[in-house]
């Protein structure tokens, strides 16, 4: 379904190799239906032609001023953006998202979008279109940049940048920082001084030293060793309910989960309440529970973690890319869904690539979290890394060991494969699944882990404090 707004009629020239051309064909007849002025470039046919010509084709009408808008379309958008931006005058920008398309036209003012018929289809290839053509660029500093460059183009740009060995302190003025934007910092500043606030004084009311010393689950028991975690690397450590009292610098790290199948409105809304309480990370919870979830913790800080495909990841990708977006207009902000497993151990990367990134362009569109589940026990080193090289392609923003409902959970061996692959990357990697104690919990971080999923996470950081103390 496409998000068309209405807007003027523009004069747009469009333009596609073969492998763009049929893609082309249903563009250009919807931005026809839309009232614009549409003058195609070319390809007429999805005979081979050289995709460079096309776009020299498109970009010399931008350049010239005869027609507004430009649009192109190759096999994966890239070579057309880089020749189109040898034409004076032209600002071409890939757009494979609904994000990317807003940024590029609000940010840069890109007057020429390429688009990649082998990675989206036409529904988004439309979607992407409306939001570009109805997007401008509009703030005094964005404007400010764009001329830059042209002036780069030019030839005329010089500037002096701050460095080493050339120390010069920019102004608010010249760094375009307006004295609204200064007191929106501080504003938020002052907001999370007093989370901080609410959490001590929740700390101090409620704890019941008695009943604390003999719980055993109590992070705040162990604070050290939490922290030891944190500064091992990790992001993030999960807990079940039953655990709540976290020192407040910790409290952040941690994802509040119930994924059981058993689990009950009432044991949903107490973990909810409980990681409002004490200002936890998320909460990890089933599809269903999403909206009562954000209905809880909204305006809390608190982020919703839901699950997609899950546990099997048997699902067609049009099913999970439309989970995701339900879970995320109900307020998910972190989405983990498992891939197509068999799909991957058949050697069909093609459905694999297409499941992954379909959801996350799902999370990319609503400004979500997507971590891959592999379920490494099910695979060879082999498939693994193959896995998490789709999962890099499909640009991804964690891969992850496991469901916890697979034959096996996260091994030292499996994240040192995974990290390896997708070092050099901003891709995390989430160990999870038979996390059970201090010591797995060491090997996981210590093999590359940037995140710990374990429902004893912080009995794991009791039995951390225990150590310490003998």
């Amino acid at each position: 379904m496409s998000t068309h707004l209405k807007t003027k009629s523009q004069k747009i020239a469009i333009g596609a190799d073969h492998s763009g051309f049929e893609l082309k064909e249903k563009l250009k007849k919807y931005l026809t239906e839309q009232r614009h002025i549409v003058f195609d470039c070319g390809a007429f046919s999805t005979e081979a032609v050289d995709y460079p010509a096309i776009a020299f084709q498109v970009a010399r009408l931008i350049g010239s001023g005869e027609y507004e808008l430009g649009i192109i379309i190759d096999g994966a958008g890239i070579g057309s953006a880089m020749a189109a931006n040898k034409v004076a005058g032209v600002r071409a920008a890939l757009c494979y998202d609904l994000s990317t398309a807003r940024n590029s036209r609000e940010h840069n003012n890109a007057n020429v979008l390429t688009l990649g018929a082998g990675l989206i289809g036409f529904e988004l290839a439309k979607q992407i279109a409306d939001i570009w053509l109805n997007s401008e660029c509009t703030v005094d500093r964005h404007l400010r940049r764009v001329n830059m460059i042209g002036e780069i183009e030019k030839g005329n740009f010089n500037v002096n940048i701050p460095s080493k060995n050339n120390p010069q302190a920019l102004t608010n003025s010249e760094l375009n920082i307006t004295d609204e934007d200064i007191k929106k910092i501080a504003s938020k500043i002052q907001s999370l001084l007093n989370q901080q606030n609410i959490i001590a004084s929740h700390l101090s009311a409620n704890c019941d030293k008695e009943i604390c010393d003999s719980c055993g689950q109590c992070a705040d028991k162990a604070p050290e060793a939490v922290r030891q975690f944190i500064n091992m690397g990790a992001s993030r450590i999960s807990n079940a309910p039953g655990g709540i009292s976290a020192p407040q610098d910790i409290a952040r790290y941690i994802d509040h989960t119930i994924l059981k199948p058993e689990a009950t409105v009432a044991d949903i809304t107490k973990l909810c309440q409980e990681a409002v309480e004490y200002q936890f990370a998320a909460v990890c919870i089933n599809p269903t529970y999403v909206k009562l979830a954000h209905e809880i913790i909204k305006d809390s800080g608190v982020k919703v973690c839901t699950v997609v495909g899950f546990p099997l990841g048997a699902h067609v990708p049009e099913i999970k890319a439309m989970e995701a977006r339900r879970a995320i207009r109900e307020g998910a902000r972190e989405i983990d869904m498992v891939i197509n497993i068999g799909a991957l151990k058949s050697g069909d990367d093609d459905l694999v690539f297409r499941d992954i990134r379909s959801v996350v362009e799902a999370c990319i569109d609503g400004s979500a979290t997507c971590k891959v589940i592999i379920e490494a026990a099910l695979l060879t080193d082999d498939e693994k890394i193959k896995a998490c090289e789709i999962s890099k392609k499909a640009r991804a923003h964690y891969v992850k060991t496991s469901t916890g409902f697979g034959p096996g959970g996260a091994t030292a061996h499996d994240v040192a494969l995974m990290s390896k692959v997708v070092s050099g990357t901003k891709i995390g990697v989430k160990a999870a699944g038979g996390i059970r104690s201090l010591e797995d919990a060491q090997k996981m971080i210590e093999a590359g882990a940037t995140r710990i999923g374990a429902s004893a996470g912080v009995k794991i950081v009791q039995e951390a404090g225990k150590v310490a103390e003998s």
